[in-house]
């Protein structure tokens, strides 16, 4: 490496943020890049550790000692080109990975990781700032058409691959706008949309076509007002599908009371202020101004309706999760360098928010058909000692009731929309998911792919980004026999 004692020398430099009580008062990121200096030392600390097991900690195996040493020498240009080898967004991941790669670096087990994340927003930033990020067309066009179902990042880079392989690319997505989850799943505060549009913008220059307001599937599931493309149709006009259309049906609540108003899944709340952020007109939006919001689930879907209803002026953030507490700190010989379990806490969660774990909502109650209060109960897991598993049990006497004006489902995601699947005849696994492996992604329906969330169920961006680089390859093999696209 270029220092070979930077490690011992420097010590970790996270990015700043902007004070919680100024970023509560707008939409935008609040998030400061390292300076260049800051990268510099920061690559500097990456070790000659012999095997980066954050290279394989990262799901799509990003270079990261070289792109770290080039930080170091301040080869800007090039630590770009090491980044974009193996990842076609990565100003998306530098802002919203939980960053895997970290919990696998070698200096994460003295709890002091190189801070890759951050250099890897710094790296492409400066790439944008630059003019370095430019369309890259084929050379040739070879002849073959591709649909993509879908844009979020499994959708996006896969059709961006295949592009760039000389296939002519249309990608269709049923919302008004193109990008998915990216899009409207995420809030603006953690992803300007401005950063998709230009990536958009890039792709179109590179032959990429794209078709927002298209509902792919049986007429009769359409909603109104969409386009609709029956899978015979594209099946019939393309050489190959892609299906990317991510992993929709959210987990329910099926307790008492839980029909009452006021009583929403996660996805609808955070897609409808993301479609205002946008210039849409939103008709009854759901708002937490000057109410008692919980928010039930522990994860980042959750984390980003806490941020939400800060930012809409909310009364009081309450957020539950069913599992106990995790502790602050993992044990590093136990765990590294694979993922840990433990006790995260979000920026949301810096702007104001209660926490409680190890709860299960028992009911619902209100008024003339208005949510107003939560019963609770508290619960403790166990392990059964006949099979092994984990299992909760209600802690006697621990109900109790908190104020709910409006109440956030948070929970996961169980499966991709059915509908989609049944039109296309894709023999689904035993999770609802659309059947195939990672070493072809075909799927049963003949020249139908899949990848992404619709196909693994419930993940990250990272990884859908993966899955849709290796199923570029496997289509680009499977219609042209050969392939030079990377896995």
């Amino acid at each position: 490496m270029g220092k070979i004692t930077g490690f011992l020398e420097f010590q970790r430099v996270k990015e700043t943020y902007e004070a919680p009580l100024k970023r509560l008062k707008h939409w935008n990121e609040f998030v400061h890049t390292l300076s260049d200096d800051e990268a510099r030392q920061q690559g500097a600390r990456c070790m000659d550790c012999g095997i980066p097991f954050c290279s394989s900690g990262c799901p799509v195996n990003n270079i990261i000692p070289d792109w770290n040493d080039l930080v170091y020498r301040q080869d800007w240009r090039s630590a770009l080109d090491v980044l974009h080898s193996t990842n076609n967004f990565p100003e998306f991941t530098g802002r919203i990975c939980p960053a895997p790669c970290e919990a696998a670096c070698t200096l994460n087990i003295n709890n002091d990781a190189v801070g890759i994340k951050s250099i890897e927003h710094a790296i492409i930033d400066k790439g944008w700032q630059q003019g370095w990020v430019l369309p890259q067309p084929p050379a040739r066009k070879t002849g073959r058409k591709v649909a993509v179902v879908g844009s979020g990042p499994a959708g996006l880079a896969c059709a961006q691959q295949l592009g760039r392989a000389g296939h002519s690319v249309t990608v269709f997505e049923k919302s008004n706008r193109i990008g998915g989850l990216l899009r409207y799943g995420i809030p603006d505060f953690k992803l300007e949309k401005s950063h998709i549009d230009r990536r958009l913008a890039q792709m179109e220059a590179e032959g990429v076509e794209f078709c927002p307001s298209t509902y792919v599937g049986a007429a009769e599931h359409a909603e109104e007002g969409l386009n609709t493309r029956t899978p015979e149709s594209l099946q019939e006009e393309f050489d190959a599908v892609v299906l990317t259309g991510g992993a929709e049906n959210p987990r329910d609540l099926p307790v008492p009371g839980r029909e009452l108003r006021g009583i929403h899944y996660a996805m609808d709340f955070l897609r409808q202020q993301n479609k205002a952020n946008n210039g849409d007109r939103v008709s009854k939006q759901i708002s937490a101004k000057d109410k008692h919001v919980i928010v039930i689930g522990g994860g980042d879907t959750g984390s980003d309706c806490v941020g939400t209803s800060n930012r809409q002026g909310a009364a009081s953030v309450m957020q539950f999760e069913l599992m106990s507490k995790l502790p602050e700190t993992e044990d590093k010989a136990l765990t590294w360098p694979y993922w840990p379990a433990k006790l995260r806490s979000s920026s949301s969660h810096a702007e104001g928010c209660e926490r409680d774990w190890a709860v299960a909502t028992k009911s619902f109650e209100g008024k003339n058909g208005k949510v107003e209060k939560l019963i609770a109960v508290r619960v403790e897991w166990f392990k059964d000692k006949a099979t092994g598993q984990m299992k909760m049990r209600e802690v006697e006497g621990s109900q109790f009731e908190l104020p709910a004006d409006l109440v956030l489902l948070a929970m996961g995601f169980v499966s991709p929309v059915k509908n989609v699947l049944d039109a296309f005849g894709v023999d689904l696994d035993a999770r609802g998911n659309a059947r195939a492996n990672t070493d072809d992604y075909i799927t049963s329906a003949g020249k139908v792919f899949a990848a992404g969330d619709m196909r693994r169920g419930q993940s990250l961006v990272v990884w859908a980004i993966r899955e849709g680089r290796q199923c570029a390859r496997s289509v680009d093999e499977f219609l042209m026999g050969t392939t030079t696209l990377p896995r």
